[in-house]
């Protein structure tokens, strides 16, 4: 999606980044860590993935930024960004969130989806925060009303988390072994929603040099749902 290919969103624990080929860098240059994720068959299994080879990271990373009906964001650990300035982002990745746009009866839903894959990053809010912020941008960006994610059903750490985030289960698939959870943001959610990132900051962006950082506000397919 074009709209957020210009813009940065500063939270406590996470920058959000548009995905740019500067994430999926070539080979030749140092390892792509997408591909190198994707190569744990656990991370596979839980975001429902099959492997992909380089040039496929690079096709779907265009594929991603050109198509109207995902956005997407690449999640990095915000300590990890603003240690040092000249950190680059893809040494700071720690996944990516996701809201699809595929229901052409009703625009005004958005299939979510985060994963946080770095394995150092897990089970530190990273994940939460992210789906915050993104849900959010839907909001308050995309018009979005509703929210679903589909997630494996051995996923209790990420079904406890958007339990948490006030979804409710509305169906189980024993065909994919998954369960769906939605969110209807009726005036009260929105209002808590609005209250939960009121401390996120939107910056301009440009490929491969998000600075200036803001030190002091940042110290403190698929589906794919682990790690939160």
């Amino acid at each position: 999606m074009r709209l957020n290919q210009n813009i940065l969103l500063l939270g406590k624990k996470v920058v959000l980044v548009p995905y740019t080929p500067e994430h999926v860098p070539r080979p030749t240059l140092r390892p792509c860590r997408y591909h190198e994720w994707m190569k744990s068959e656990e991370l596979r299994r839980l975001t429902a993935s099959e492997p992909l080879t380089l040039e496929q990271e690079y096709v779907m990373q265009h594929s991603w930024q050109e198509d109207a009906d995902k956005c997407t964001f690449i999640v990095l650990d915000a300590e990890k960004w603003q240690a040092q300035l000249g950190t680059s982002e893809e040494s700071c990745m720690a996944g990516d969130v996701n809201l699809f746009l595929t229901d052409l009866g009703d625009p005004t839903l958005g299939e979510i989806e985060v994963m946080i894959a770095e394995p150092s990053c897990r089970g530190q809010g990273l994940g939460t925060e992210a789906v915050l912020m993104m849900m959010s941008y839907g909001v308050t960006k995309l018009g979005l009303t509703k929210f679903e994610a589909k997630i494996g059903q051995g996923n209790e750490p990420s079904i406890r988390m958007f339990r948490k985030l006030h979804f409710e289960q509305v169906a189980v698939s024993s065909v994919f072994q998954e369960v769906t959870l939605r969110l209807t943001m009726s005036e009260p959610e929105r209002q808590w929603l609005l209250e939960q990132t009121s401390h996120v900051e939107e910056k301009p962006y440009r490929a491969g040099a998000s600075e200036p950082r803001s030190q002091p506000a940042l110290r403190t397919s698929h589906p794919a749902w682990m790690g939160v």
